[in-house]
C-alpha cells in the first residue's frame, strides 16, 4: 500500500542470522548484488523478509515477535523509520534532514553490514511512481534528487525505491532483486518480503483515514503477535522447502519447459552433480491436473505449485496445507472485572465560548494540526428556523441546536463528503448552533495529500418562510479539541479536574466515562471488547489504546473490529484506570475486558497430502528423509502448554473448519484411541471406499497440570 512520505522516508532491511554478517573489508563491499541474488560477505543468500513495524507494537512485544518470525522461517525484517513518531511536532525536520538524522543514529549504533551490524539494504521513498506524473517534471526531478541523496549521506549498503521505474542507476528498484511474489522462486527470485509478517495495532490516532486501529490481522502473526495458522505454519514450511532448494536456486542453470498453456516445468540444474530442484506449476485456477516429469506422474491441485528439491521428491505444494490449523478465542477475564462506571458529559460550548473567529468554517486539517480528532463550529446568526444541513468534505460530525444532540454523520474510506440533514427545534430569539467535526485519521496514498481537505464546507438552513438560507458565511467561532482532551481526562491526574457523577442509564453523546480495572489472569495477550458503544477513542492507564467504530458496520451487517488490543505493558497488577470518550452514545456497563489465545488447534490433511516437509534435510549436498516418510497429522500447542483435550476426529468427509466441525456424510472412523495424546485411525475399516478421504483433528490447548509433589 502507498504511504505518505511525511508518514515516512526510510525503511531497512535487518538480517536476523547472526553469522550471516560481520565487519566487511575496506576495499570490498560488504552487501553487493548481481542479477542471481544478493551477496553478504561474499556468498551468496536466499533472503525471507517480513514487514514489522516497531510503533505497532510494545518494546515488551519486540522479542517475541522477533523470536516467532526466526520460527517461522524468515531471516531478514523489514521496518520503515516512522516520520510522524520522531518527529512529532511538524516543522523540527524536512525530509533530507530527517534522512540525515536517522542515517547519522544507525552510523553511530555501528547497525549497518560493513560496520558489522545487521542492516543489510536501506529503501528511500514508498511507491512514488504511483503518484509521479501527477507532478509532471518536478516529479522526476525529486525521484533523482532523493536517490542521490541518500546514497550521498552513506553508501556502504545498497539503497532501493519500490515500485520506482525510473530509479537512478544508483538506487536500483526493488523489481531488479525481488519479483512478485506469485512463482517468485520460479522466476530466479531469491528475495522476498511479506507485507505484513505481523501488522499490530494503530495505537491513540496513527491509523489513516477509516483504516481500523487493528492493523492487517491477517499476517502470520495476529494482531497480539500470535501465530495465525495454517498461515505461519505454511509458509514456514515453504521457506523449509526453498532452503532445501537453496544451492540449485543459486547456483543452478535455470530451465523451463512449457507443457501447456496451464502447465509449466522449471529446473535448476548443476550439470554433472546431482543438485537439481524442480518446480512443477499448474497455472489453472480451477482445474486439477497431472504433469509427467522424467517419466513420472505428479498430481496437481489446481492454481499450485510443487516443490521437489532433489528432481523427485514433493515436499511441498502450495494447495496442500500440512501446517496445523487454529481459532482464536475471546475470553472473557474472571480476575479483570471492571468496578464502578463514572460520568462527564462536555458541555456545548455557544458562540461566545470559543476564541478562534472566522468568516466561514475552518478546515478541519489545518485548524487542528493533527492534534485531535475534533472541532467545534459555531455560526453567529440568531434568527433561524427549522431543517439543518450541512454539506461536509469529512469525515464525521455531531450537530448540537442550543446544546440539544440533533444528529450524527460520515462518510466513507470510497467517499469521505456528506451531507447532514435534519430537522430541528428552534425558539424565539437567539439560537447556537454547534458543529463537532471529526477526522478519523489522515489521508494514506495519491498525490498532492496536503490539498486533501475535511470538515464542513457548506451550511444551509431550509424550509423557511422565506425560503432557503446560507449562513455558511455568517462568521463562525472554533474550538480545536473537545474539554476532556484538554484536561486529559484519561489520566489520573486530570480525573480530579471535573465532577463525576453515576450512570444515568442515558447513552449521552460526547461523554466521558471512566473506571479501574485488574490485570487480567495468566499471560495471554488482552483485549477489551466495545460491542454495547458506539465510536469514540479509549484510554488506559493515560495510554491511548487507538478509536473504536463499532457503529460503523460491514456488508456482513457486523462491526470490522470488536476488540481492541490492551498491551499488557500498559498494565498495573492493581487498579487499572480505563476511560472511554463516547461521541455518539453507549452503554459503557456492558463492556468487557478479555484474554486472547489460539488454543483451539487442528489438522486437516487429505490422502494426496505429502509427508511433512520436516521429514528432508540436505547434509553434504545429500538430499535424504531425516525419519520415514508418513501422512500424518502433526499438532503442537503454543507457548508451553498441552493438548489437554482431544475434541474431534474424523476421517472422510468432514464439513466446517478449525473451532466449528462438524461430522460429513461419510466417515470412515471406527476407532479412536488417545494413547499419549495421540489419535489412532482404523483406516481398515473403510466406509467410503471410492471417494478421497479427509482426516480433520481438532484439539484444545491448556497449561500443564502442576505436580502435587
Amino acid at each position: 500500500m502507498a504511504v505518505p512520505s511525511k508518514i515516512l522516508a526510510l525503511a531497512i532491511f535487518v538480517l536476523l542470522v547472526g553469522n550471516a554478517y560481520g565487519k566487511g573489508k575496506k576495499l570490498q563491499p560488504v552487501v553487493t548484488y548481481d542479477s542471481r541474488s544478493l551477496i553478504i560477505n561474499g556468498t551468496r543468500q536466499l533472503l525471507f523478509s517480513g514487514s514489522i513495524h516497531y510503533p505497532r507494537s510494545t518494546p515488551e512485544m519486540w522479542p517475541e515477535i522477533i523470536r516467532k518470525a526466526k520460527e517461522g522461517g524468515l531471516n531478514v525484517i523489514q521496518t520503515y523509520v516512522f516520520w510522524n513518531i520522531h518527529e512529532p511536532v511538524q516543522g523540527q525536520y524536512h525530509m533530507k534532514k530527517y534522512t540525515e538524522m536517522v542515517i547519522n543514529l544507525v552510523k553511530k549504533e555501528k547497525l549497518f553490514a560493513d560496520q558489522g551490524g545487521p542492516i543489510i539494504m536501506a529503501q528511500i521513498e514508498n511507491e512514488y511512481n504511483n503518484v509521479q506524473l501527477a507532478y509532471k517534471e518536478h516529479g522526476v526531478n525529486y525521484v533523482s534528487w532523493a536517490a542521490n541523496m541518500a546514497v550521498s549521506l552513506y553508501n556502504g549498503i545498497p539503497w532501493v525505491m519500490c515500485k520506482q521505474k525510473d530509479a537512478p542507476q544508483t538506487v536500483r528498484a526493488a523489481e531488479d532483486i525481488a519479483f512478485a511474489v506469485a512463482r517468485f522462486f520460479t522466476r530466479n527470485g531469491t528475495l522476498n518480503n511479506y507485507y505484513m509478517y505481523h501488522g499490530g495495532t494503530n495505537f491513540g490516532r496513527t491509523s489513516s483515514s477509516f483504516v481500523t486501529t487493528r492493523y492487517y490481522d491477517e499476517a502470520p502473526l495476529d494482531e497480539f503477535g500470535l501465530k495465525r495458522e495454517p498461515k505461519f505454519g505454511h509458509l514456514r514450511d515453504l521457506h523449509r522447502a526453498l532452503r532445501l532448494s537453496k544451492k540449485p536456486l543459486l547456483w543452478g542453470t535455470q530451465n523451463v519447459q512449457r507443457i501447456s498453456n496451464d502447465l509449466e516445468i522449471t529446473t535448476y540444474e548443476k550439470p554433472g552433480t546431482k543438485i537439481c530442484v524442480a518446480f512443477l506449476t499448474n497455472n489453472n485456477s480451477r482445474v486439477d491436473s497431472t504433469i509427467n516429469f522424467r517419466g513420472v506422474d505428479y498430481y496437481l491441485p489446481a492454481k499450485s505449485v510443487s516443490i521437489l528439491p532433489d528432481c523427485k521428491t514433493v515436499v511441498f505444494n502450495t494447495q496442500t496445507v500440512v501446517a496445523q490449523h487454529s481459532s482464536r478465542n475471546f475470553v472473557v477475564s474472571e480476575k479483570a472485572k471492571i468496578s464502578k462506571w463514572e460520568m462527564f458529559t462536555e458541555s456545548i460550548p455557544t458562540i461566545n465560548d470559543l476564541e478562534i473567529k472566522s468568516e466561514s468554517p475552518k478546515e478541519l486539517y489545518s485548524l487542528t494540526k493533527d492534534t485531535t480528532d475534533y472541532a467545534c463550529d459555531l455560526p453567529m446568526r440568531p434568527d433561524v428556523l427549522p431543517v439543518l444541513q450541512v454539506a461536509s468534505l469529512g469525515h464525521a460530525l455531531l450537530a448540537f441546536v442550543n446544546g440539544e444532540y440533533i444528529g450524527f454523520e460520515h462518510g466513507s474510506n470510497v467517499e469521505k463528503s456528506h451531507v447532514f440533514k435534519k430537522p430541528i427545534h428552534l425558539k424565539p430569539g437567539v439560537n447556537h448552533i454547534s458543529l463537532l467535526g471529526m477526522t478519523v485519521g489522515l489521508p494514506n496514498s495519491g498525490a498532492f495529500m496536503e490539498k486533501r481537505f475535511a470538515g464542513p464546507r457548506a451550511v444551509s438552513l431550509e424550509g423557511l418562510m422565506s425560503g432557503n438560507l446560507d449562513i455558511t458565511g455568517n462568521n463562525w467561532g472554533h474550538q480545536v479539541g473537545v474539554t476532556g482532551e484538554k484536561l486529559q481526562l484519561y489520566t489520573e491526574e486530570g480525573l480530579n479536574k471535573v465532577k463525576w457523577a453515576p450512570l444515568n442509564g442515558t447513552a449521552s453523546p460526547v461523554t466521558w466515562y471512566k473506571a479501574h480495572f485488574d490485570a487480567p489472569e495468566g499471560t495471554n495477550p488482552v483485549a477489551i471488547r466495545m460491542t454495547s458503544m458506539a465510536k469514540g477513542m479509549i484510554w488506559v492507564n493515560g495510554k491511548s489504546i487507538g478509536r473504536y467504530w463499532v457503529s460503523y458496520l460491514s456488508p456482513l451487517d457486523k462491526p470490522t473490529q470488536e476488540e481492541y488490543h490492551i498491551p499488557r505493558a500498559f498494565l498495573k497488577e492493581k487498579d487499572n484506570l480505563l476511560v472511554v470518550f463516547e461521541e455518539t452514545g453507549g452503554n459503557p456497563e456492558k463492556i468487557e475486558i478479555l484474554t486472547v489465545n489460539r488454543d483451539t488447534i487442528c489438522s486437516v490433511i487429505t490422502e494426496y497430502h505429502p509427508p511433512h516437509v520436516g521429514t528432508w534435510e540436505r547434509k553434504n549436498n545429500q538430499f535424504r528423509a531425516i525419519v520415514d516418510p508418513i501422512k500424518a497429522s502433526q499438532l503442537t500447542c503454543p507457548d508451553n502448554k498441552v493438548i489437554t483435550k482431544v475434541e474431534f476426529v474424523s476421517f472422510g468427509e468432514p464439513e466446517g473448519a478449525c473451532g466449528n466441525f462438524q461430522p460429513g456424510k461419510c466417515d470412515s472412523l471406527r476407532l479412536t484411541n488417545l494413547l499419549n495424546r495421540e489419535v489412532l485411525v482404523d483406516a481398515a475399516h473403510d466406509s467410503c471406499p471410492d471417494m478421497a478421504k479427509t482426516l480433520a483433528i481438532q484439539a484444545a490447548c491448556g497449561l500443564p497440570k502442576r505436580s502435587s509433589a
